[in-house]
């Protein structure tokens, strides 16, 4: 059987990803014999590609320092959620009072205690903020 240059060509893909059968891999081992440039530079490519993949040296504590900063950060991560829900909620109490069984009035806590109010209104922001700020560092990409 005699096989064309082209039709080696069209089966170096499959062939390079490792992906083509055992009878299409003996097919293009045995052109690659008889064509001595071809089979240079499919060798220079497997090469180039090995090199690309080759992942780089990373040290070996890398990995529990990554745990390490990682669950500390969902640890604040869960108090600034908590204390930004509490300050919120805080900010926005109210009281209300029955009379004889009848609604006699109603009230948000920040027309007796501005002050309070505004301390409450800032540290929940800030809560909030860093809460925010934090989920977005812990956010993964898709790989």
């Amino acid at each position: 059987m005699n096989v064309t240059r082209e039709v080696i060509l069209d089966l170096l893909p499959v062939y390079l990803s490792g992906e083509a059968s055992p009878a299409t891999r003996a097919l293009v081992e045995e052109y690659l014999k008889q064509d001595a440039e071809l089979a240079q530079r499919i060798r220079l490519l497997l090469a180039d590609n090995f090199a690309k993949a080759v992942p780089p040296v990373l040290p070996p504590e890398l990995e529990l320092k990554s745990l390490r900063r990682t669950r500390s950060l969902l640890g604040w991560q869960r108090w600034l959620l908590g204390l930004g829900i509490f300050f919120s909620a805080m900010s926005l109490s109210n009281e209300f009072s029955f009379e004889n069984g009848h609604f006699k009035e109603f009230h948000f806590l920040l027309r007796d205690y501005p002050a309070e109010f505004g301390i409450c209104v800032v540290l929940g922001l800030a809560c909030w903020i860093a809460y925010l700020s934090i989920r977005r560092r812990l956010r993964t990409t898709g790989l």
